[in-house]
């Protein structure tokens, strides 16, 4: 027979705070849906620090037996609910970024961020495998924020869930604007017009490729954000800039300023719970700030099967290039020694692939600064005698 279950997704603010105070603001909104009538309810992204990249990052992780991940078995018993987010969690000599599903019984299923997104490679090292949290509820598949643009992970849970779960805390970086220290700022549009491309990117992924890939499994679906506005430092700004230089030479006039280039932002909304259709049943704007929105959902009683393809993803080329490859490729030395400052000489071990593909990035980048520096200064002299 189908079941309904009632599902909560929780919102909360993006800046980072201290973990006691993070974690007593989402103990209020959980006891609210709890008393409203969840059975799961779900939080965001790194609930309990904030989204930002920060070196405090490294030594905010926890392990399995820390404050967060006992805080949310007790909430979880408390309530008897099953309670869901995510943590950058330290596990031997690497950090994950760790999603936990919690029963009230204390079992607890984890799902490890396949797709560590751009900047975020700084802070947490990527996984490989999918995870079918085998529930009382049902059979929970499991997503963290950028992988849900990736059909390759929803297909990897086709037949086999009742329904998914997905945590969220995605700055609108598809409309960033990049802050110099002397006052200037740089945004898609003064990027030329292959970076423009990347405009609204993030409102697609959280918006109609959420509900298609959620219709096409033919499960309902929850998924969590962060509000407010993003503001932060990059791990290797120099890096990142250097990378922009090939699609915008002129940018190169600000290299002398790239070390305490910051990025802000808006964040996406998607705090949601949808229907085996891609139906929204609840959803939150941006602008109701910290809350939950809560839903009926039926889960089916025989686990269904896709029909028809798979729709593709509507994002560009350059998106996956730039998110899963170049930005991460720039910060994973600020995460080995991000690491390695906070916990000891031995965390993140390079393996023999790093090895050899990290001298081609030095020379891939160097090349590109000299040859953005030489165009942008081309490109200055052809402005000047116009």
């Amino acid at each position: 027979m189908s079941r309904i279950i009632n599902v909560a997704a929780i919102q909360m603010d993006v800046a980072p705070a201290p973990t006691s105070q993070r974690l007593a603001r989402a103990g209020r909104l959980i006891d609210q849906a709890a008393q409203a009538g969840a059975d799961l309810v779900v939080l965001p992204e790194v609930f309990n620090t904030g989204y930002a990249y920060t070196d405090e990052n490294y030594c905010r992780a926890e392990t399995l037996t820390g404050l967060t991940v006992t805080w949310m078995k007790d909430t979880a018993a408390r309530l008897n609910i099953h309670l869901a987010g995510t943590l950058l969690l330290l596990d031997n000599v690497e950090v994950y970024n760790a999603l936990l599903l919690v029963a009230p019984d204390g079992r607890i299923w984890r799902y490890d961020k396949t797709y560590p997104w751009g900047w975020e490679r700084a802070y947490f090292r990527d996984s490989n495998r999918v995870t079918v949290a085998r529930t009382d509820l049902g059979d929970v598949g499991m997503l963290i924020c950028w992988d849900v643009a990736h059909p390759g992970l929803w297909r990897q849970y086709a037949g086999r869930v009742d329904m998914m779960l997905v945590c969220s805390s995605p700055p609108d970086l598809s409309n960033p604007t990049y802050y110099f220290p002397e006052g200037e700022r740089v945004t898609l549009d003064d990027m030329g017009p292959l970076m423009a491309r990347l405009k609204d990117v993030g409102h697609r992924i959280w918006g109609t490729m959420f509900d298609q890939q959620t219709a096409w499994l033919g499960v309902p679906a929850v998924n969590t954000v962060a509000v407010g506005t993003f503001k932060s430092a990059l791990p290797n700004p120099v890096g990142t800039l250097l990378s922009f230089l090939p699609l915008a030479p002129w940018l190169a006039k600000y290299l002398p300023q790239a070390h305490k280039l910051h990025v802000t932002s808006s964040m996406l909304e998607g705090c949601k719970v949808v229907d085996a259709n891609g139906q929204a049943l609840a959803a939150l704007s941006q602008e109701q700030g910290e809350s939950f929105a809560l839903a009926e959902v039926i889960l089916a009683d025989e686990k269904p099967h896709p029909q028809g393809l798979q729709p593709a993803a509507p994002i560009p080329w350059l998106t996956y290039l730039a998110s899963d490859v170049l930005l991460p490729l720039i910060t994973l030395p600020a995460y080995r020694k991000g690491l390695r400052r906070a916990w000891g000489k031995d965390m993140a071990p390079p393996d023999a692939l790093t090895r050899r593909w990290m001298p081609l990035l030095g020379a891939a980048l160097a090349l590109s600064a000299g040859l953005g520096v030489l165009i942008g200064a081309l490109w200055g002299r052809r402005k000047s005698t116009r």
